[in-house]
């Protein structure tokens, strides 16, 4: 009876959800403008905003040519202060938490968060299984065990403000009504080392009834194998009621395959786009591709159109200026305190009724070593559309500029860890280039101009990937191996296990 129940409301309950979310959907450029003043005017005491002349913003314009772009080397000072026990300096009082992530040139970050972002981090997970419940009919899932795989939930304190991974911080705030049905336990959560970590939570989940798995997609595959490995049955067979996957961290098609292998069945899989910052887009309708904006969720959205990103006159557009299938660098000003960030995030437009986006890369991953700028979009739906041509199954995939060969043109070299390999490599090669040569004009000029000579695949082996992520200290939890480089630091790594 208590099943039914707990089914039952959480019908009603995503039913009103997704009928108030319409809202925001169709009026999503006013509620911007609206929250933009009104983040402004909340922090205008703030030492911040008096440097910043908070006072005398009152239009978009205005807080563009008062605030500039910034990273995290520009709020550094700002956030050291915060560490040292100042209130009132990006943000009225001081965050609730640091979320601490891993930054190439800025050592470890400190990233603010404060009560109201993470009231919404919680509020947009939540939105994300309304919405998939409502449009699906199902809420079965409720009532098995569900694991999400994330950082320790152990927070170390920083002059009285918590602090640790945002999964680890997440961890605190899963609502009542699912944490008799969480897993792992938190003697297992607590465990530092990743693969010891997954093992532990193998032999916690293997008998469970399992009904909802959440987690980054290459970790969802190592704890899958890992499964696979103890029992010899597929996930699916193992787990014979689980409803959903929910992943976010990375794009999850060139994994696909890979899954559903794994899993011996497809099954329901609802993406997400959540980071240190803020929760900012999830997939509403899991029959299609695209992820829903957040647009009423304490964060003012900014876009600079890739090409001018970085450059000191770079127009700095809104939602309403926006065009479609366009890739943008994603700029951030939050309700915890941060003002016109550049988080490094690359997104595209695929609709703007409401508004859905696709993550297209990173602004600091592409190869471009001989000026064609290719970004992780690019190469991940050219394998995409190559590996659905081929019975072949990647499992990771790095790609890296060979400017000085020992003989002949230069190349892009793709180290590839497949599952299973095409029966003919050379025809899956040229076709992977084919399809390079379609989505980037730039590098089709590079081969027909006999500037590169066309791709060339190195295979490497089994867990390759993981061995480079133990290397750098980053197996497991949040961290994500980036799949092009504009150098050879990852590529040179990998060479060791080419096959």
């Amino acid at each position: 009876m208590l099943h039914f129940i707990k089914k039952f409301a959480a019908k009603i309950w995503a039913k009103k959800h997704v009928r108030e979310s319409e809202h925001f959907k169709q009026n999503s450029i006013q509620d911007q403008e609206n929250l933009l003043i009104s983040l402004v005017r909340t922090a205008e005491k703030t030492l911040f905003g008096r440097v910043h002349q908070f006072e005398n913003i009152k239009t978009i314009a205005d807080f563009q040519s008062q605030v500039p772009v910034s990273d995290y080397e520009d709020l550094k000072s700002y956030i050291e202060k915060i560490k040292k026990g100042q209130a009132g300096i990006l943000w009225p009082g001081s965050p609730e938490y640091f979320a601490k992530t891993s930054g190439t040139t800025s050592g470890t970050k400190y990233i603010p968060l404060t009560k109201e972002g993470m009231d919404y981090q919680v509020k947009g997970a939540q939105s994300a299984l309304f919405h998939y419940i409502a449009q699906t009919n199902n809420a079965d899932f409720v009532n098995g065990k569900m694991i999400f795989l994330q950082g320790s939930p152990e927070l170390e304190e920083i002059y009285g403000i918590k602090t640790g991974r945002l999964s680890g911080i997440v961890a605190h705030h899963i609502p009542n009504y699912l944490q008799k049905n969480r897993l792992p336990s938190l003697k297992t959560n607590l465990i530092e080392d990743w693969e010891t970590k997954v093992n532990e939570i193998v032999k916690e989940t293997e008998k469970e009834n399992m009904t909802l798995i959440s987690g980054i997609p290459p970790w969802l595959i190592m704890y899958f194998e890992k499964l696979i490995e103890r029992n010899g049955k597929k996930i699916t067979e193992l787990f014979p009621n689980l409803q959903l996957i929910v992943t976010g961290g990375v794009n999850f098609e060139p994994y696909r395959e890979k899954m559903n292998e794994l899993l011996g069945k497809p099954v329901d899989t609802v993406q997400t786009f959540p980071a240190s910052e803020g929760f900012f887009a999830f997939q509403d309708d899991y029959t299609q591709e695209g992820l829903l904006l957040l647009t009423n969720h304490g964060i003012f959205y900014e876009f600079i159109p890739l090409e001018d990103f970085g450059k000191p006159e770079a127009k700095r557009l809104t939602l309403k200026d926006v065009e479609l299938h366009k890739d943008y660098a994603l700029i951030l000003t939050t309700n915890s305190g941060l003002w016109a960030y550049s988080i490094g995030d690359v997104v595209r437009f695929i609709s703007k009724k409401p508004h859905r986006i696709l993550v297209s890369g990173r602004t600091k991953h592409f190869t471009s070593a001989f000026g064609e700028h290719v970004i992780a979009f690019e190469i991940e739906e050219s394998l995409k559309s190559t590996v659905t041509k081929f019975p072949a199954q990647i499992t990771e995939f790095h790609l890296a500029p060979q400017v000085n060969p020992s003989e002949g043109l230069p190349y892009h070299e793709w180290f590839v860890e497949f599952e299973k390999e095409p029966e003919n490599m050379e025809v899956f090669r040229k076709n992977l280039d084919d399809e390079m040569r379609k989505r980037n004009s730039y590098y089709d000029d590079l081969i027909s101009g006999n500037v590169l000579q066309p791709l060339i695949i190195t295979k490497i082996q089994r867990n390759s990937f993981q061995e480079y992520a133990k290397s750098e200290g980053k197996l497991g939890g949040q961290n994500k191996i980036p799949r092009l480089a504009n150098d050879r630091k990852i590529a040179d790594f990998l060479i060791q296990f080419k096959i």
